[in-house]
């Protein structure tokens, strides 16, 4: 889960893969030669008809770049927009199933390089199914991402406009956060039994940075463990609570956290339940995530402004 990834188990290990032919729903019509965001080339069908996704987060670009029609297969828990949840499901992204995938005839694949397994990528392709891999490990990165599902895909224009939104978003908060004298002491909370943050290198931790705070739980750890005396000694100024955490509800998560006023953030009614989506995910919607600390770091208006 560590550079951005939420996946604390399998890591894709993306080798060079031999260029091979497309599937005979793809040797049927015009083919292109593309590079992936791991720098692998691979034979892609001119005009996908039928997509598999194999990450929650590409899911959602596909839906955000309007070429959700094209997809026939999501992983578990791709429940973002609404219209996927209908699609049929090809096991969890760490661990697809592929007799699922073959099923329903993809001429095209959608992998992710942290989280989907190599062995799945190495068969798909001994089956001629085009598989094009992203790495969306950083905010640049995550565009990056966009900007290649829009050629893939033939969105280019949506894409540019969803890169230019997430680029204004990324500004105001810069704007925001400058000069900021005091940097607020954070504490993120993305379990509740035990209590677990997120450390250095993660996206929430680079998240809390841009967004002009001090991530209390940083050090090599990817998701350190905490107890409550640890909170004590770390005394936060702000805690942000996932809302996923624990499968407890806000009134739950905040009582935990009442029972210690010791701690400045208690004390000062600085306890924040968010949107677990809009950090777990590595796609565009992490820039809202984003705004969102910095309006909860820096009170006084809107970053940006609602519509």
């Amino acid at each position: 889960m560590k550079n951005g990834s939420l996946s604390a188990g399998v890591v894709l290990l993306l080798l060079i893969l031999p260029l091979t032919a497309p599937a005979a729903a793809v040797r049927a019509g015009a083919v292109r030669l593309v590079v992936d965001q791991v720098g692998r080339s691979v034979r892609v069908p001119d005009r996908p008809r039928r997509v598999v996704s194999l990450m929650p987060s590409i899911t959602e670009e596909v839906f955000d770049l309007g070429r959700g029609a094209l997809l026939v297969g999501v992983t578990l828990y791709a429940k973002e927009p609404p219209a996927a949840a209908a699609l049929p499901r090809v096991g969890s992204y760490v661990n697809p199933d592929l007799e699922r995938i073959v099923a329903l005839r993809p001429d095209l694949c959608l992998a992710a390089r942290d989280g989907n397994p190599a062995d799945l990528v190495r068969r798909l392709a001994e089956l001629n199914i085009p598989v094009f891999a992203l790495d969306p490990q950083t905010l640049p990165a995550i565009m990056d991402s966009v900007r290649l599902l829009g050629s893939l895909l033939h969105a280019e224009k949506k894409a540019a406009g969803i890169v230019a939104a997430m680029k204004r978003k990324m500004a105001a908060v810069a704007r925001r956060v400058a000069g900021a004298a005091d940097r607020p002491r954070v504490f993120f909370q993305i379990d509740a039994s035990p209590i677990v943050s997120a450390g250095s290198g993660t996206f929430i931790d680079r998240l809390i940075t841009r967004a002009g705070g001090i991530n209390l739980a940083a050090g090599p750890t990817a998701y350190p463990r905490f107890s409550w005396e640890d909170m004590l000694a770390m005394q936060p100024d702000v805690v942000i609570i996932a809302s996923m955490a624990g499968g407890y509800t806000e009134k739950q998560l905040k009582a935990g956290w009442r029972q210690w006023p010791q701690i400045p953030a208690v004390r000062q009614g600085r306890l924040f339940v968010v949107d677990a989506a809009l950090f777990d995910r590595p796609g565009p919607r992490l820039v809202d995530g984003l705004v969102r600390l910095a309006d909860i770091f820096y009170p006084g208006g809107h970053v940006v402004p609602k519509p």
